[in-house]
Formats: C-alpha cells, sequence, structure tokens
C-alpha cells in the first residue's frame, strides 16, 4: 500500500515545482508523474499477480487496506483487483500525457504551469477515486476529479467555445454528482453504514436496489458519457488541450464505467433487466456514437463520438456478463466481464494514442479541420503511423489490441445464443458488427483526409513532423497496442483476478478465448504485412523512373480529391433519417458569381437539437419578466398585496 500512497502524493506535488520553474517545469512535472506511474503500477502489478492478501470487504481474491477510522469506516482506500486494473491506465497514459505536453503546450496565453498542476491533482483524484472503500472518500474524490478536469478543459479561456464546453461540463458531471450522492444515501439507508462492499441477497430486487441501480445508471452515465446523457463529451474532448483529451477520453470517462463495475461486483444476485437495460444502452451508444461521428469535420470532435461508441462496447461486454451472472452461467458471464474490462484498458491506450496523434496534427497545422489537411503523411509519417496504429486498433481488427477484447464479447454472445438461445444475444452480435464497420469507414475517412493525398491549405503545405517529446509517448502506447493484441495470453492471469470478484466460478480465459490461436494468427498476420511491405517498396523502387501516364494532366489540384465530407457523404446520406444533416448549399447568383462553399454539418442530437432551443426559449420566456420591473413603488406594493390576497385565500380554501 506504500507504493501506491507514494505515487498519489508524487502525482498531486507534481506540478508544484512548475508554478515557480518557467523553464524546466514541465519536465520536472513529467519526471515525477513517470515515477508516480511506475510506483502505481507496480502496486497495482503486485496485487493482480496476487503477491499480497488482506480483507477489503466484497472479495475474496487478492488485497491491499488502509486500515483507518475516520467517517466510521474500518477501512477508506482498498486496492483491491478492480481498483490495480483501473488504476493502470490512469497512471500509464497520464505520465505520457505529461512527457507530450512539456513540448504540445507552448501558448503563452494559455498558464502552462496551471494547467501541469492542475494535471497533477487530476491524476492524483482518479488514483485515489479507483480505490476508494467508503462513500464520503468517493464523493470527495470525484468531485476533485470534476473540478480539476473543468480547469483542464477551460485552459484556452479566451476562446468563446472553450468557455461553453466547459461549463456544459461542470453542469452536466455536477448533475451526476447529485444523483450518485442520492444513490449512495439510499445505500447506506438501507445498509446502515457507508461502507462500499457486497449487499445481502434480495437487495437487488427490492424497490431500493431498484431505485439504485437507476441512480447508479443515471449518475456514472453521465460521467461516461453514454447516449442520451453525452451532452458534454463531444464539446468538452474537442476544447481541450490534446493531452488532456487523451486522459479524459482514455481514463476519465471510464470512472463511470468504474462505478457500474462496483455495482456488479456488490449485488450476488441482479435482476436480469439490469442487464438488458445495459445491452440496449450499450447498443444505443455504440451505434449512434458512431454514426455521428461519420459526420464530424472536426478531427477531435470525431474521436470524442468515438468514445461514445467505444462506452457503448463496454457496455455491452458488462450487460452480457451481467445476464450471464443473472442466469446461471458463469462461462457467459466471464466472457462477457472480460471483454469490457479488457476494452477498458486497451480503449484507453488506443484512444490516448489517437488524441496524441490529432494534437500532433493541430500542432503543425494550427486546425482542426479535415477539409483543411490532407497530404501530411510526407511531412509527418511518424504521426501518420501512430494514427493509423490507433485507427487500426479502435475499429477491432488484428493484430492489434482492440480486436482482442470485442473477440470475448463475441465469443459470450455466441455461447450465450448456444447455451440458452437468448434472441437478443443475435442483436448483441449485430451491433458489434455494424459498430465495426462503420468505425471502419470513418477512419478510412479520417486517415485518408489528414494523411493522403495532397494538401489543401496553405497550414497543411508548411506542417512538419514533432518533436521527439510528443512522439515517443505515441511510440509507448502503440507498441502497448501491438503487445497487447500479438500476446494477448499475457493478460489473461490478470483478467482472471480482476473477473473472479465479480461473481462466483468464473472459469479461466487463456483456454476458454484459444488466446494461443490468437498469438498465432497476429504473428502471421504481421508477418504478411512485413512481406508484402518489403515487396511494395521494392516494386516502388523499380518503377521509380519510369514515367506513368497522366491522361493529359500534370498535376491533380487539390479540389479535384475527395475531401471529408464528400467519403463520408453517402453514408451520412444513407443514416440522414437518425442523423439530421443540415446542409448549406452553394447558390450561384449573376454572370459573374463571387465564390461560394458547399458545406454540411450534423449537430449533436441531445443538445444542438433538444436541451440548446429549449434553454434559449426558456432564456426568452425569463426575459419577459422585465415587464413586470416597472421602477415604481406603486407597481411593487401592488405585487406585495396581490401576494398576500392569494396566500390568504389559499390558506382560507
Amino acid at each position: 500500500m506504500s507504493l501506491y500512497l507514494a505515487a498519489i502524493l508524487l502525482a498531486a506535488l507534481s506540478g508544484v515545482p512548475g508554478l515557480f520553474l518557467k523553464r524546466r517545469g514541465g519536465e520536472v512535472a513529467a519526471g515525477a508523474l513517470t515515477a508516480a506511474a511506475l510506483l502505481g503500477i507496480g502496486a497495482a502489478l503486485r496485487v493482480l499477480l496476487g503477491a499480497a492478501a488482506s480483507g477489503f470487504p466484497g472479495t475474496s481474491v487478492a488485497t491491499l487496506s488502509l486500515p483507518s477510522l475516520p467517517l466510521g469506516s474500518p477501512g477508506l482506500l482498498g486496492l483491491d483487483p478492480i481498483a490495480a486494473w483501473f488504476l493502470i491506465p490512469v497512471l500509464l497514459l497520464s505520465a505520457c500525457g505529461a512527457w507530450y505536453g512539456t513540448r504540445y503546450w507552448e501558448d503563452p496565453h494559455g498558464h502552462p504551469g496551471r494547467v501541469r498542476f492542475v494535471f497533477g491533482l487530476l491524476v492524483a483524484c482518479l488514483a485515489l477515486l479507483v480505490s476508494a472503500a467508503h462513500a464520503w472518500v468517493f464523493l470527495m474524490a470525484w468531485e476533485g476529479m470534476a473540478v480539476a478536469a473543468f480547469f483542464l478543459v477551460i485552459t484556452e479561456d479566451r476562446l468563446l467555445e472553450t468557455r461553453r464546453a466547459a461549463w456544459i461540463y461542470l453542469v452536466s458531471t455536477h448533475s451526476g454528482t447529485l444523483i450518485l450522492l442520492g444513490a449512495f444515501a439510499l445505500l447506506a439507508g438501507a445498509m446502515g453504514h457507508w461502507n462500499l462492499g457486497p449487499l445481502p441477497r434480495g437487495f437487488a430486487a427490492s424497490p431500493a436496489g431498484t431505485t439504485v441501480f437507476l441512480l447508479f445508471l443515471l449518475g456514472f452515465g453521465f460521467k461516461a458519457g453514454a447516449m442520451p446523457l453525452h451532452i458534454w463529451l463531444p464539446l468538452a474532448h474537442a476544447a481541450a488541450p490534446s493531452h488532456v483529451s487523451s486522459l479524459m477520453s482514455g481514463v476519465l470517462i471510464k470512472m463511470g464505467i468504474l462505478g457500474l463495475v462496483r455495482l456488479v461486483a456488490w449485488v450476488p444476485d441482479p435482476p436480469l433487466w439490469w442487464g438488458v437495460t445495459l445491452l440496449v444502452l450499450g447498443a444505443l451508444s455504440g451505434i449512434l456514437g458512431v454514426a455521428f461521428a461519420l459526420g464530424q469535420h472536426d478531427l477531435k470532435r470525431l474521436l470524442a463520438y468515438h468514445s461514445i461508441e467505444n462506452i457503448g462496447i463496454i457496455l455491452l461486454g458488462l450487460g452480457l456478463g451481467l445476464v450471464g451472472k443473472s442466469t446461471g452461467h458463469p462461462v457467459v458471464a466471464a466472457l462477457g466481464f472480460a471483454g469490457a474490462l479488457l476494452h477498458v484498458l486497451n480503449h484507453g491506450l488506443f484512444k490516448g494514442l489517437l488524441f496524441l496523434a490529432a494534437g500532433s496534427v493541430v500542432h503543425a497545422t494550427g486546425t482542426r479541420n479535415l477539409e483543411q489537411m490532407g497530404g501530411l503523411g510526407k511531412a509527418m509519417p511518424w504521426t501518420s503511423a501512430a494514427f493509423l496504429t490507433g485507427s487500426w486498433a479502435i475499429c477491432g481488427l488484428p493484430p492489434l489490441n482492440g480486436f482482442v477484447s470485442e473477440w470475448f464479447i463475441y465469443l459470450g454472445a455466441f455461447r450465450a445464443m448456444a447455451l440458452s438461445r437468448w434472441p437478443w444475444s443475435v442483436g448483441v452480435l449485430a451491433s458489434l458488427a455494424l459498430i465495426g464497420a462503420l468505425a471502419l469507414a470513418c477512419f478510412a475517412k479520417a486517415h485518408g483526409a489528414a494523411f493522403l493525398g495532397t494538401a489543401r491549405s496553405e497550414a497543411a503545405q508548411r506542417a512538419h513532423e514533432s518533436p521527439r517529446a510528443m512522439l515517443l509517448p505515441m511510440g509507448v502506447l502503440a507498441a502497448t497496442c501491438v503487445f497487447i493484441g500479438v500476446f494477448p495470453v499475457a493478460m489473461a492471469p490478470l483478467l482472471d483476478r480482476v473477473v473472479a470478484g465479480l461473481g462466483e466460478g468464473m472459469p479461466p480465459l487463456a483456454a476458454m478465448a484459444k488466446l494461443p490461436i490468437l498469438t498465432g494468427l497476429a504473428l502471421a498476420l504481421l508477418a504478411l504485412a512485413l512481406a508484402l511491405g518489403r515487396w511494395l517498396k521494392g516494386q516502388q523502387g523499380a518503377a521509380a523512373n519510369l514515367p506513368t501516364w497522366d491522361c493529359g494532366y500534370g498535376e491533380t489540384a487539390p479540389r479535384a480529391q475527395y475531401t471529408a465530407s464528400s467519403l463520408a457523404d453517402s453514408l451520412v446520406t444513407g443514416a440522414r433519417f437518425v442523423l439530421l444533416p443540415v446542409t448549406h448549399r452553394a447558390r450561384v447568383r449573376g454572370l459573374f458569381p463571387k465564390g461560394t462553399r458547399f458545406e454540411s454539418h450534423v449537430p449533436d442530437p441531445v443538445l444542438d437539437r433538444a436541451l440548446d432551443p429549449a434553454f434559449r426559449l426558456g432564456a426568452k420566456g425569463l426575459a419577459l419578466l422585465h415587464l413586470f420591473q416597472t421602477g415604481q413603488m406603486a407597481s411593487y406594493l401592488l405585487y406585495v398585496l396581490l401576494t398576500l390576497l392569494f396566500l390568504l385565500i389559499w390558506m382560507v380554501v
């Protein structure tokens, strides 16, 4: 436990020297967070490998706890396998983001010292949150995480778009906090204490258990960004600095998943409808998240919608595991839970990689608009390779890590179909397949529009590769994605220990999921890719001096190639009944018309189409109150008299 506590302390203090050091503050903060990551991951691996044991409530597997008596709890913190699993991506991504930020964030108006200080506080709150064993400790760490993330999102506060994103995030996260406060109060009233631990049999089926589940689903759903509670996520991820977006998408939204995983571990007999609800919510988030990503032109906003998509995949796995636990099928439960938990880690890795690569593009071009990019692969080959690696992984293609976690969920759905012929398992398979196909189309658009073809703007023409301090963190994350994809057997013992805390009789995963076969498939694909690459390179060298028939065109203009909009137009048009795209068509007038553009965008279905218009209408309604503010004393006395008469009549009646 001492290593874990030292990691939290180092993370919290990592940004303090940067408040006083102007030149080396970033390197000092990054070094401290790296040391914190080494200590914390070391402590997490000790727990996951079973090197320590003590009595954390709610699980019988190897744990560490902090004995303490404040707030009426025998243990305020407990580093059990679930906490250790979530702690690993927190610390790994924070260390990579800190080094990346030493060269990325060079804006003199952006308060770099403040950003590093709050970044360290955010990491400390996240590391504390995963091991909270008392409701008040959990809520304090939760609120610290929320406030720290708000200050990081609003870093570029001189921009109206950034201020709007930050305040919407703050309102959303505090709404979730209030809901969770009610849920924990209800739990405390039913259990007689504020400790977080196992619940008695029968509680989940009671009215109190139903209310707790629904409140947890709402409160943690806000943080996870599940549809339709995602209103803050696309704006905040796009507005924050890219290394902050990497941490928020890769880790912060997973704290909502952590809360749901905790509830699953506490309840020995969950009702069947709990799992079915998560399956429906997961399918909705996954399909709509990737569909709305297809219509985005902002690179970071596109990645933000893919966070919603991957939260949907995690919820599909969690719901599948919960259904298996409810119906007494431990094989289905183990495969579903393993897929969800492994995707928590995998999504943190490849989405962190994608946001860092997107930040590298923004750093080089000064724009997030895909329509103003193109041809960046020649000037930024390493960034292009990193983005392609993350794109391949997020699409769930072998031999990278995204395929492995989705493989578990696929196997669980097939096993459910074979065991009980559950019709909803077909829905799980169809949802995963549709999500994967749309994700492949979306990232073909994103990578192609940004890195292939020719430059569409002067900024893209002037682009250059990012410095080494930004490339190395991307390399670490890319290598980890490849390692898990090629050697998933290495993750099986760690996953076994985490899954064992979510139910009884969970079977081992390695043999059940045929992981050695995945390793053979991955190695064969890598060998084939290397051979194909060498062959293509040889062919390119052999034909380098031969002229190509160009059909009479010496050079292709940038406007003659596909844009991000045109590449995805057929899919967006096909789903227009869901996406409802807004199109601004060019109007050509006169004999000598002025230049014009054809533009289209896809508004968010909840924030832009429902909440924003409703709040604007409400504001206009409240503005009518000024008609009663005459500034005359006689009018105000009349209002007081009418109020008194109303109260008297109401009391008499």
